[in-house]
């Protein structure tokens, strides 16, 4: 696995995780990367310092362990979302609604920018993010 810092064209950084250096640019052309926080498509690698490993006497990770512990939780993560309907870029608008007891009490998950998500915390509504990305149901293969 190889984790890149990429950039949005509107300027937000995130790290990504990718199984070779080549599966970025290959999803990238498939227009399979977006931005977490807004969803623009426009994503580069950031400018980043290399990574210098600091000495140390514990022992590293290895590939392997290290996949089998983003599998475990992909899988954690599916299950906690089972039975939650994916709302999209609408999030903030259906969190709020189901708080207000305008729209139907249900689980829900979708895309909302930092500033939504911290407005919504603000309001006493309860939001986490997901710890890895997700695929909307229509653009499943």
């Amino acid at each position: 696995m190889i984790v890149f810092d990429l950039r949005c064209g509107d300027g937000h950084v995130f790290e990504a995780w990718f199984g070779t250096a080549g599966d970025f640019e290959t999803q990238s052309a498939r227009g399979l990367v977006s931005c977490p926080i807004c969803g623009a498509g426009d994503i580069a690698k950031a400018i980043t310092a290399p990574a210098i490993a600091a000495k140390s006497n514990r022992s590293e990770h290895s590939a392997s362990e290290i996949k089998a512990m983003l599998g475990s939780l992909a899988t954690a993560q599916r299950k906690a979302l089972e039975g939650s309907e994916h709302v999209g870029a609408n999030f903030a608008e259906e969190a709020r609604a189901i708080h207000l007891g305008e729209a139907e009490a249900r689980a829900i998950h979708g895309q909302a920018t930092r500033g939504d998500a911290r407005a919504l915390i603000e309001e006493g509504i309860a939001v986490a993010p997901l710890p890895l990305p997700i695929v909307a149901p229509k653009e499943e293969n």
